[in-house]
């Protein structure tokens, strides 16, 4: 973003820093942390007696959560920005919204028609307009920060208005040329639609409307200038802050504990399955690396909606839910071209690019349909008439005869199944995707090639594939920043509650 007087990207990093980490943070956690914080109601009570958090606490473990929400999504996500939030017409915010403006507005219009005309309120717009355009320079930018205080100096134009001497036009002519002088490129356009405007009333509401523009276009030059710096120290800066919060909330890792304990649970239960003897005394070997491994793939099954996350993954809650959506319709997509290829396989052998135009079809019939009003059996219904009249169009160009309404009734009711929890087919699928995410997470972090796509899964590689590497991103980051708390939990939970266990490895941290 070119600004003037000699200003540079360098300088506005440093002088946007501190800016962004007080006004952007706590816009922005309005907007996106509400949810993650209000999961902590629902941690389970602690075992050591209640700690008394007074109100300063409460506020500072808000602050902490916040910045290290706001600092991971700026250092993960590359199209991270803020946008400004435009509350519809027709909603209580909206209407509410522009009968307060229209009121303002139009008292200081009735203002200036007096006689003579009454100045006060346009004087305190000019003064915060000369606030806000001095919030846009650089320390370095001294003449025309110089020139903004001469040219709307609030003492001179109330001086001015009494002696009825105030040229308003042309202090909004002053104020123009200078946003145009300090904008975006991409605000040009919105500034040179100001010069047009003629009644001054509207002029002065739109100067502040492309104002609010230019104020997020540099709170996002910001974010832009700071992410480099976040993302070499995203590790450390993490854990610190959620160091800061347990010892603000000693409650903030009950759901974490809780997650890691079920995993616990069903890794002793299965060893000891498969290790105990005749006498029944054999004693299992936990690993609570591969313990960890397993809390992280039951987050790919996670229902999100009506549980809450550990508290250590709420930064990637967003992320995690939208893996585990795509990842359940890869999975009727690969159970649909399955029972297609056993069922009909002769019959689609002489179709070109069969496989592709049904899973194009499937992903078009299949949008939305992780919501509560998807019909995910009528979807089915629909992908299994439409296979068959394709696989009978091509038999019949070919000189074949049709499918018979016996196989393609066998076809569309097997599809139909998939919806079934017991659905053979479907449990299938889920075993070798789980087996595949397994081997992935269990990989090395520097080893680059993926793992080997198990059959049943072709048609869906790429995409897997993709969704794989996204998740063991997220799991390998979240084990760096927080894997001396899941050790710490490990000790605690093997130590004071599995004495029949013995731990081989401490999870990593790397």
């Amino acid at each position: 973003m070119p600004l003037s007087d000699g200003q540079n990207s360098d300088s506005d990093s440093s002088r946007f820093s501190e800016s962004a980490a007080s006004s952007s943070d706590s816009d922005y956690s309005r907007q996106s942390f509400t949810s993650d914080s209000s999961s902590k109601s629902n941690s389970p009570a602690s075992t050591s007696p209640p700690k008394v958090v007074t109100f300063d606490e409460m506020m500072a473990a808000a602050r902490n959560l916040s910045n290290l929400t706001l600092a991971h999504e700026i250092a993960v996500n590359e199209n991270f920005c803020l946008e400004r939030i435009e509350h519809p017409q027709n909603s209580l915010t909206g209407r509410v919204k522009q009968i307060v403006h229209k009121a303002f507005w139009d008292r200081l219009e009735e203002d200036l028609n007096e006689d003579p005309p009454e100045y006060e309120h346009a004087i305190k717009l000019f003064e915060e307009i000369k606030e806000i355009l001095l919030s846009f320079l650089n320390p370095g930018a001294n003449r025309m920060r110089s020139q903004i205080c001469e040219v709307l100096d609030t003492d001179l134009i109330r001086q001015q208005a009494e002696h009825d001497a105030l040229d308003i036009q042309s202090l909004a002519n002053y104020v123009i040329s200078t946003m145009g002088k300090l904008c975006a490129p991409v605000r040009d356009a919105d500034v040179n639609q100001l010069k047009a405007t003629g009644n001054i009333v509207e002029l002065l509401r739109q100067i502040f409307h492309v104002l609010d523009l230019m104020t997020m276009d540099m709170v996002n030059f910001t974010i832009q200038s700071l992410r480099p710096h976040l993302q070499r120290n995203l590790v450390d800066y993490e854990r610190a802050k959620f160091q800061d919060i347990l010892e603000e909330t000693p409650s903030a890792l009950d759901l974490t504990t809780e997650w890691i304990r079920e995993s616990i649970h069903d890794e002793l239960a299965s060893i000891s399955h498969e290790t105990s003897g005749a006498d029944g005394i054999s004693k299992p070997n936990l690993r609570p690396t591969l313990v960890l491994t397993n809390s992280f793939l039951k987050l790919l099954q996670w229902d999100y909606q009506q549980k809450s996350i550990p508290e250590t993954l709420m930064t990637d809650e967003g992320r995690l839910q939208e893996l585990s959506e795509k990842l359940n319709q890869l999975k009727v997509i690969a159970c649909i071209s399955l029972i297609t290829s056993n069922l009909l396989g002769a019959a689609i052998e002489g179709i070109p690019d069969f496989v592709e135009k049904q899973k194009r079809s499937s992903f078009v019939l299949l949008e939305g349909m992780n919501k509560k009003t998807f019909d995910l059996k009528e979807a089915l219904s629909a992908i299994g008439i439409q296979t068959c009249t394709e696989i009978s169009r091509s038999l019949t160009e070919r000189g074949f005869p049709p499918l018979s309404k016996e196989v393609q009734a066998n076809l569309v009711g097997q599809l139909c199944n998939i919806v079934e929890e017991d659905n053979p087919i479907r449990s299938l699928i889920d075993k070798r995707i789980h087996l595949y995410m397994r081997s992935l997470l269990s990989s090395p972090c520097f080893q680059k090639s993926m793992p080997t796509i198990p059959g049943g899964l072709t048609v869906i590689q790429t995409e897997i594939e993709t969704i794989g590497s996204q998740f063991a991103n997220i799991v390998n980051l979240n084990k760096q920043v927080y894997g001396p708390f899941y050790a710490n939990i490990f000790r605690k939970l093997l130590f004071s509650e599995a004495a029949t266990s013995s731990v081989e490895a401490e999870p990593s941290t790397n």
